[in-house]
Parts: C-alpha cells; structure tokens; sequence
C-alpha cells in the first residue's frame, strides 16, 4: 500500500510562519519514495505547459492510446489499467485534484481536456492502496496546483507549431502577509493533422488563500470550454494510402466545465490539525458521431420502398437476420430514398452533470516508539445527479464518409434503436484510518483500512425500463513494510486491496441478449458484481553519489488480480454491445527508472514489463475478428494477454543546459520513446498479429535572449516514423472507400502523429 502525497505543506522563503496546506488526496501522510512524480519544470520541459507529453516522455510504465486520435482524448495505459475520456472503457485508476475525485461520476471517465495545465504544480502516480477509494486498483494519480505561497511571480508563453498549432498561457502568483493569489488561463488550437480534426480549448484556474501559523483556507475555481474532434481509428488500408484520411466523421465532443473548491485546515495543537476539501461542480458534455449503420433497402416484397435494420453479417443476398422496418418517431416506416444504400446515422448525446462531495480528515503527527508517528482518520461523501439524453437521426454517406442529416430521428419499437432519456443520481460514501507507524529504527509499517460505500439509483426520463437501484459495500485493508537499510537505500513489500462499482453505464448494458448502441448503452439488465483487485508488490529506492553523478533510481514489482474483472463485448449487431463480469485477469509486472545528473547534463532512464493476462476461459462475442467462429465468437484461454497493453516500454530523455555571459542560459535536449507490439481491441484469444511495437524520437532546445526570455523550438517525431498506439476491428467491406477499391483488411489503427514542429516564446518575471 502506498500512502503517499496526501497532504502538501506549502511554506513561504520570506515568512517561515506561514503555511499553506492542501489536501491532494484522502490519507493525510506524505510517502514519496514510490511515487512517480512530474513537476511543474517538467510538464514545461519542451517550452509550453503540455502534462499528457511529459508522462510519456518521463514515465515508461504510462502508454497513451490514441483511440480516438485526438491530443487531448488519449487513454492513458498504467500498469495494465485504464483512465480514459471515453465511455466504455475499465476505468481503473482513482484520479484526484486538491483532494477531490476528478473521475466524472457518470462513468468514471477522465476528461483530460478539462485539467488546467499551466496551474498544475505536480502530479504524482501511486500504487495500489486502499485509502484512495474507488477505481484505484492499479493505483492513483495525484494532481496539485499551485497557490501565491508555492508559485510566486509570473510566467507565460506563446507557441506555434505544424498543422495550425496556437497555444497561449499565461500563469502567476503573489502573497502580502497572510493572504495569497494564483491564477493561470490556457488557450489551445490545432487544426489537427488528419483530415477534418480541428480542436480548442479554454483553460482557466485561480486560487485566493488565507494563511497563519495555525490555519487558514483556499478557495480554487476550475474552468475550461473544449470542442475536440476525435475521428478514432481507420483500417490499415486506407491509412497505407493516405494517412490523414478518416472513415467515418464528424465525431465531436463539446464541453463546458466548472468547479468551485474550498480547502480549510486548523491545528487543533502542535500535532494535531483538521483539514478539508469541499466541492461542487457542474459538467455539460455534448457530443456527435457520424456512424456506419446497417440500414437498407428492405428486401420483402411487402415492404418494398421501405427501410430495415439489418444484423452484422447480412449479405447481398439478404441472407441476414432482419431486425424489422425502420420507424421514426412518429411509429411510421421510414422510405427508401437513396437507392436502398449508402445510409449512416448521426448519434447525438448530451450528458449534464452536477458533482459535489468533501473529504475531512484528522492528522495526528508525533514522536512514538523508534520514530515519527503518523496517523489520519477521515470521511469522504461524494454524490452527483446526471441527466443523459441521446438521439439518433437517419443519415447519408458522402464522398468523403461523412454523414449528412435526412431530418428522420430513429425510434425502434423493439429498442434496437431509440432515444434515452436517463437521470442517474450517485451516492458514494468512504470512511478510512491509515497509521504509518514506526516498529523499529528504519522500520515503519504503514497500516491502511477504508469502507466504501456506493448506491446508484437509475430513473428512467421516457418510460420504465431504465429504473433501478444498486448498492455495493467493501471493507479494504492495506499494509506496507519499509526498511530504511541505509541513508540511501531503502526496501518496501506491501500488500493492498481496492475495488470499484460498476458504473451507470455498465449497469444499464449487462445483456447478451439486448445488446446496448455503442452510444445509447441503456436497457434494462442484470445487475453486474463490483470488481475487487489484490496487489501485492515489492520494491527498493535509493540515491547517491557516483563518479561524479547524482543518482536517484527505483525499483518496483507488482502482481494484481482482478477479481469479477468487467469487460466491454462486441455484439454481432453493428454498433452495439454489452458489459460482463468475466472472472479473473491478473497484470504483474516490473518497473525501474533512474535518474542522473551531472554539471548541467541530467539524464533519465525508464522501463516497464507489463504481463496482463486472463485468468478464466471465456467465450467472448468479436464478430469482426477475422479468426472468429461461424457463430463469431473467439475462444479466450487463460494465459491470453489483455488487448491494447504493450509488454515492454522503455524511455531515454537527455537535457543539457549551459549559461552565455550576461547570465543568459540555453539548453538542447530530447528523448525516445519505446513500445513493444499489442494485441488489438477484439482479438482476447491472441489470434492475429499484434499492432507493431515503435521507436520515437523527440528533440528540442531553448535559448534566453535576455534573461527571464527564453526562445524554445521541439520537434516530435523527428525521423517520420509511421507508427500506431492503438488497434482494433472494423468492418471495412460494408463502406466503399475511394482510396482502396475493394479493401478487405478488418485491421483499424490508431495513428501517432507525422513529424510536427513547435516553436514559441516563454517569459519568467
């Protein structure tokens, strides 16, 4: 169990009495010697603010899926589990800012869009521990922002780049006696290097704080305005032939975000303080997919003229399982009136949400035994209330395989199609006590136990269907040994418990026999089990001297088993799918990074195994996969690896820095970065060839041209490489594709971005 980074203490040079305290995470202790971290010098490290960048090039155990193609829409791959923008995916890293819960309470989802990066001070990734509460079963990842006491002055940059890249932030603080002042705000454009891919955001943040010796407060408002277009994966062909072209489009996603925070502490004595955070917050999300879809001509003589719903599988010889006539919203049949081909539709949601929650906790901090005592005892509550509402209208294709609107909105009496209607309301409850207690000199345990509690009541805006309610309870330990062998070695083994609840999602699409639409997954269904993970790891840390060098290095293996693991399954109806509990995964692997610097050269080296693997056979439903059955299933064995997971990442990064006369600086740097070949979305059985595994390589440089103003220039995929992150299966033959006559490859990819170049300005005062 880790128990790190739960408490920051921000002091300022000038005035040693005062002292900022905000709650990053429930826990209250401070353990950094396994935790990844990125400060704010490093998310910077290229010239402008850029978080997502910085962990891949810093952090080899984090890979960043473009599964939907988009800079700001990544998933971002640790340890076998997933934080990801999209619905769907296993959401499985706990995700918190200033000591609130950043995963939308909807789905879990992780809005990386929505994170202002020019405020973020550090972020750190822990392990496995029960103390961070739901969705930590591979870990958390702390984010903390910067405040008038631990950021004073003023920072700013301006940037341009290849493919219409425009960024501006602008960042700063200041502090008068007791009271203090942040804020940052971020402007961000790309055009997008595939075709019809332009995205922009608004970013802002500002933090007021209020500080003595034996108290104080801060208040934090959050706020961001994104539109990002995300038009996902293409198949292998049509990439070979022309890489920035798309399949299917417009896929678009609009959001609106604010937050609002209240972080208070007071020392109850000179060892004991009450500190908190409380926050609400309100998230509109609207979102439109231009989709394939099988609707055509409807074959029987009785309903010639008219439109049918067809299954996957469907042939031109009408050989497939008809899913009825076509109806709006009227009941009425749709008509023919394209040639009975060439249909899509547009599948439009809109999801508002509004959050709040608060975690407080007592800290006590004393002398016990052979050491420092540290013990934190609290509760957290956090609910939300989410209005879901879809839609979806009948569509042409065009040329260029997007989808224009014919006015008709979908409704199918069977449910195969219609508009949703849902209110979900979300109540979670956490009580915790954690002890880092020393045992011996050098030897501490750290002792952690956390009962949640959630309660998901589903209410169904249209008709019946969709009402339920489900509770989950869970008692979690933890507990981790650390030896301080000597002062620059230290050894840790830990064992630790998690588990998260399904989601509303998940919840409302568990049938095989009602498959869900990839985009209004809800029907009503067989609830599902709540997924627990056990952890257990070991590892080393150190530091030191050594030839001159600096050296920071750590050491890291872990195993986790997935107990009632859910997965998202492909139904053999285009579009569509459902959630299950399929038993047992595990994902063990190794982790190990160090650090050096010498004189003004500081290099960093990184590697991680990952062996993600299921535990239980399964029968699994992939209609697309070319090795499926007649029935278009595959056969998954255990000892099958996990799909989308690389088993081996490495990272390289070199920077060195060096001053002119008159104080002015420069600095050249770069890095490379590694990943083996993965198994696509759809082939659990191992049964085709892995996406290729690639090798990037980044440079950039920065050069003062008076002190405080520095000149900075990165390129990004230096040698071109044509490479992906992410793959799955597509049904390439149901679209003709001008670029590929007659293709037939299923493979769909993900593709990393061409060489692109950035160049801009960033001031210091």
């Amino acid at each position: 169990m880790a128990a790190a980074g739960s408490a920051h203490a921000q002091t300022d040079p000038a005035d040693d009495d005062r002292t900022a305290i905000i709650v990053t995470a429930p826990g209250g202790a401070i353990d950094s010697d396994d935790a990844l971290t990125l400060s704010a010098a490093d998310i910077s490290r290229a010239g402008m603010p850029d978080l997502l960048s910085a962990l891949t090039r810093n952090i080899a155990g984090v890979t960043l899926q473009d599964a939907q193609n988009n800079p700001w829409q990544p998933n971002l791959v640790y340890r076998g589990f997933i934080a990801s923008p999209l619905q769907g995916q296993a959401q499985g890293l706990a995700i918190y800012m200033d000591g609130a819960r950043f995963n939308q309470p909807f789905g879990d989802t992780v809005q990386f869009d929505l994170i202002p990066e020019a405020a973020i001070r550090k972020l750190s990734i822990l392990d496995a521990s029960p103390i961070y509460g739901l969705n930590a079963l591979g870990g958390a990842i702390l984010l903390e922002t910067q405040t008038g006491v631990s950021d004073p002055g003023l920072e700013a940059s301006a940037t341009g780049g290849r493919f219409g890249y425009a960024e501006g932030s602008i960042a700063g603080g200041l502090s008068s006696g007791a009271f203090s002042a942040f804020g940052a705000f971020q402007y961000s454009h790309d055009d997008g290097w595939r075709a019809f891919s332009p995205s922009s955001l608004y970013n802002g943040y500002a933090d007021l704080g209020f500080d003595t010796e034996g108290g104080g407060i801060h208040m934090k408002l959050v706020g961001a305005k994104t539109n990002l277009t995300g038009n996902g994966v293409s198949p292998v062909e049509l990439l070979a032939a022309d890489r920035r072209a798309v399949f299917t489009h417009p896929d678009n996603s609009r959001s609106r975000y604010g937050r609002v925070s209240l972080h208070p502490w007071v020392a109850l004595s000179g060892t004991t303080r009450i500190e908190g955070s409380l926050y609400a917050q309100k998230l509109t999300l609207r979102t439109v997919n231009g989709d394939a879809a099988d609707i055509e001509a409807c074959e029987d003589d009785d309903e010639a003229g008219l439109l049918c719903l067809e299954t996957v599988g469907g042939d031109d010889e009408g050989e497939g399982e008809s899913e009825g006539v076509l109806t709006d919203a009227n009941g009425d049949a749709i008509a023919d009136t394209l040639g009975g081909e060439g249909y899509g539709v547009l599948n439009r949601g809109r999801t508002r949400t509004k959050a709040m929650g608060a975690l407080v906790q007592l800290v006590d901090d004393r002398p016990l035994f052979a050491g420092d005592n540290h013990f934190a005892i609290g509760v957290s509550y956090d609910t939300s209330r989410t209005r879901f509402d879809t839609s979806t209208e009948l569509g042409a294709l065009t040329e260029d395989r997007s989808v224009d609107g014919l006015g008709s909105i979908i409704v199918q009496e069977d449910g195969a199609i219609a508009p949703v209607g849902l209110l979900a309301h979300t109540y979670y409850w956490g009580a915790f006590v954690q002890d880092r207690l020393p045992i011996l000199p050098g030897l501490s345990a750290e002792i952690g136990l956390r009962y949640n509690h959630a309660r998901i009541v589903l209410q169904d805006q249209i008709g019946t269907a969709l009402n339920g309610r489900h509770s989950f309870d869970r008692v979690n330990p933890g507990v981790e040994l650390d030896y301080e062998v000597t002062g620059g070695l230290s050894l840790r083994a830990g064992y630790a418990e998690s588990n998260r609840a399904p989601t509303p999602a998940e919840l409302s699409c568990a049938d095989e026999n009602a498959p869900c639409s990839l985009t209004n997954f809800f029907v009503a269904d067989p609830p599902l089990k709540q997924v627990v993970a056990k952890s257990w790891e070991l590892g080393a840390s150190g530091h030191g001297q050594m030839g001159g060098w600096t050296l920071n290095w750590l050491l890291s293996a872990y195993r986790t088993v997935n107990h009632d693991d859910i997965q998202y399954i492909a139904s053999q109806i285009r579009g569509r799918a459902w959630f299950q509990n399929i038993g047992k995964t595990r994902r063990q692997g190794v982790e190990a990074s160090v650090k050096a610097q010498r004189g003004g050269l500081t290099a960093g080296l990184s590697y991680a195994y990952t062996d993600a693997t299921y535990r239980t056979p399964l029968i699994l439903s992939s209609p697309a996969n070319p090795e499926a059955d007649d029935d278009g299933t595959i056969e998954v064995e255990p000892g099958n690896r996990l799909s989308g997971i690389p088993r081996h990442s490495a990272t390289l990064t070199l920077d060195y820095s060096g001053r002119f006369a008159g104080n002015r600086g420069w600095s050249v740097g770069g890095d490379l970065i590694a990943r083996s070949g993965q198994y696509l979305i759809g082939d659990e059985a191992n049964l085709n060839a892995k996406a290729p595994g690639y090798l990037v390589a980044n440079f950039r440089a920065g050069i003062d041209i008076v002190p405080g103003v520095t000149l900075f220039g990165e390129l990004r995929n230096a040698f071109n490489r044509k490479y992906a992150t992410f793959g799955t299966f597509s049904e390439v033959d149901e679209i003709e594709l001008e670029e590929v006559p007659g293709a037939s490859d299923p493979r769909a990819y993900g593709p990393g971005a061409p060489r692109r170049w950035y160049a801009g300005v960033k001031a210091r005062f």
